[in-house]
C-alpha cells in the first residue's frame, strides 16, 4: 500500500512541484497551504510522513514539531523540515524541535526520495517495536527497565586529521558515550576497529572524495556481524548529492551534505544512538519471544513444541546416514505424592533440580526437553541399543541415588525415575525404518513397561 505523505508549503509552486514528484514515486499526497490546514489534516487522518516548510510561520512550525513529537498518536510520524536555512544554526533549531531531517531548498530529487524511503523504513521498525512491546506487556513478559545504561560507543572515521579534531567536540555533547577516532583507511582495512559500535560516523568532508571506496566501506559495514547493526551517519562534501542518495539506500541511517554546525552532528548522533537502542530492544524482543515459544519457563530446557520438530530432523539425518538414534521418555515416580505432601512449590524445585542433573550429564548434541508435568524426553543421535541402555541407566541412577533438598529448610526428598527407551530400526543394508511417531509410541510403551515392572528402572522397546 502506498504511503500517505502530507506536505505544507505556503508557496503554491513549491506544493505543486513536490506533489508531482511524490505522485510519480507512487506516494499518496495531501498538499496544504497553511500550518493550520496541515494540523487539521493530521488530526483527521494520521499520515505516514509529514513535510513542513519553515520559511513562513517559523516559530509556529517549530512549535508544531514539538507538539507532534510530544503527542503519543503522532510521535512516530517522520517529519521533514524544508526551507532556506540561511545559517547552520537554523538547521539545528529545526532538528532540536523534533524534525527527523532537514532539506535545504532547492533540494535534489534523488536525495528527497532516498530520505523518504529511509525514514519510512525507520518508522516501520519503531512501529514494530511498539507493537511487540504491547504484546509482551499483555502476555506478562514485560520487565521493568533497568536503571543502569551501558555507555554507548561512537566511532568517528575521517579522511583528514583536522576533521577528527573538530569531531572531538562531540565528546562533551554526548553523555555516557565513548568516542573513538580513526582514519577511514584504518577502518576500511580492519572493520574490527568498529566492532560493537553503536554509531559509526564517516566524515568525508575534506580531501578527495572516492565514491567507489565509500560505497564499498558502507557495504562492508553492513555485511560484517560486528558492525551490521550499527547506526551510520555519513558527512559528505556538498557536491556528493548522488552519493548521498545511494548511501541511504545502501544502509546509511543518515547523510548530510550541507555545511553543518557541530551541534547538528551531535544531535544527529544522539538521535541515532536512541534509535539504535530501540532497534537492539526489538532484536532482544524477537529473541525473547522465540525463546518463550520453545523453552519451558520452569526448568529452562526445551519444550514439546521444539522437541517434536527436532526429532523429525533427527529422523531425516538418520535416513541419510543410515545410523540409528535413540529416544527416551523419562517420568518421575509417584510425583503427585510430592506435590500433595510438600506443596507445588517443592514439586517445582524438584523438577528444576531434575532438569539440571539431566542437562549436566548429557552431551551438547543430545536433546533434553520437558514434554509434560513430570515427564522429560531425551534424544540421542548416532546411538545403538547398548549405548542407549547404558545412558538411560546412568540417568536413572543419577536421579534415584542422590537426595533432593527443597524449601527454605532444605528438606530432604528421595525421588526415583522410570525410563522407556526406543530406537528406530535399521536393516543390514543400513536402511532406516520407523517414523518419529512410531519411535515415540515405542518409547511410551517401554515407559509403561518400566512403570509396571516396579518403577525406578529402564525398559527398552523397538519401533
Amino acid at each position: 500500500m502506498a504511503s500517505d505523505i502530507l506536505i505544507m508549503d505556503c508557496v503554491a509552486t513549491n506544493r505543486i512541484v513536490l506533489k508531482v514528484k511524490l505522485l510519480a514515486a507512487q506516494y499518496r499526497v495531501r498538499p496544504c497551504a497553511t500550518l493550520g490546514e496541515a494540523l487539521e489534516e493530521i488530526e483527521v487522518s494520521k499520515p505516514d510522513l509529514v513535510i513542513l516548510d519553515t520559511c513562513s510561520e517559523t516559530e509556529a512550525v517549530l512549535d508544531a514539531f514539538r507538539t507532534l513529537k510530544a503527542t503519543p498518536e503522532t510521535a512516530l510520524i517522520p517529519v521533514i523540515a524544508t526551507g532556506g536555512f540561511t545559517t547552520p544554526r537554523d538547521r539545528v533549531l529545526a532538528l532540536e524541535a523534533g524534525a527527523d531531517d532537514v532539506l535545504t531548498r532547492p533540494f535534489d530529487d534523488h536525495i528527497l526520495q532516498a530520505r523518504l524511503r529511509s525514514l519510512l523504513r525507520a518508522r516501520d521498525a519503531r512501529l514494530e517495536l511498539q507493537l511487540r512491546d504491547g504484546t509482551r506487556s499483555a502476555l506478562g513478559f514485560a520487565e521493568a527497565a533497568g536503571s543502569y545504561v551501558a555507555p554507548a560507543r561512537l566511532v568517528v572515521a575521517s579522511t583528514h586529521a583536522s576533521v577528527a579534531d573538530g569531531t572531538e567536540a562531540l565528546r562533551p555533547r554526548l553523555a555516557n558515550t565513548r568516542v573513538t577516532h580513526l582514519s577511514c583507511d584504518q577502518l576500511a582495512s580492519d572493520l574490527r576497529a568498529a566492532a560493537q559500535a553503536d554509531v559509526v560516523v564517516l566524515d568525508l568532508r575534506q580531501g578527495p572524495f572516492d565514491d567507489t571506496a565509500f560505497y564499498r566501506l558502507l557495504s562492508d559495514l553492513r555485511s560484517q556481524s560486528g558492525t551490521r547493526h550499527a547506526a551510520i551517519l555519513a558527512l559528505l562534501p556538498p557536491d556528493a548529492q548522488q552519493a548521498a542518495a545511494m548511501a541511504l539506500d545502501l544502509g546509511a541511517n543518515n547523510v548530510v551534505t550541507a555545511q553543518v554546525h557541530r551541534d547538528e552532528i551531535a544531535h544527529r548522533c544522539a538521535v541515532l544512538l536512541k534509535s539504535k537502542r530501540e532497534a537492539d530492544a526489538l532484536r532482544r524482543t524477537v529473541k525473547t519471544g522465540l525463546e518463550a515459544a520453545i523453552i519451558d519457563p520452569l526448568t529452562g530446557v526445551y519444550n514439546r513444541r521444539y522437541a517434536l520438530p527436532h526429532l523429525s530432523r533427527l529422523s531425516q539425518e538418520s535416513e541419510a546416514s543410515g545410523r540409528q538414534f535413540a529416544v527416551m521418555v523419562l517420568d518421575l515416580d509417584h510425583f503427585k505424592a510430592v506435590n500433595d505432601q510438600y506443596g507445588h512449590a517443592a514439586g517445582d524445585e524438584v523438577l528444576q533440580q531434575v532438569a539440571g542433573r539431566l542437562k549436566d550429564n548429557l552431551r551438547a548434541v543430545d536433546l533434553l526437553a520437558r514434554i509434560g508435568g513430570e515427564e522429560f524426553l531425551v534424544a540421542i543421535p548416532h546411538s545403538d541399543a547398548a549405548h542407549a541402555r547404558r545412558t538411560a541407566e546412568r540417568l536413572c541412577a543419577l536421579i534415584g541415588e542422590a537426595p533432593f533438598f527443597v524449601g527454605p529448610d532444605r528438606q530432604e526428598l528421595r525421588i526415583t525415575m522410570s525410563v522407556g527407551v526406543s530406537l528406530n530400526s535399521v536393516d543390514d543394508a543400513s536402511q532406516v525404518f520407523g517414523s518419529v511417531d512410531e519411535v515415540m509410541s515405542a518409547a511410551d510403551g517401554a515407559l509403561y513397561a518400566a512403570k509396571s515392572g516396579g518403577r525406578n528402572m529402564v525398559s527398552l522397546g523397538a519401533a
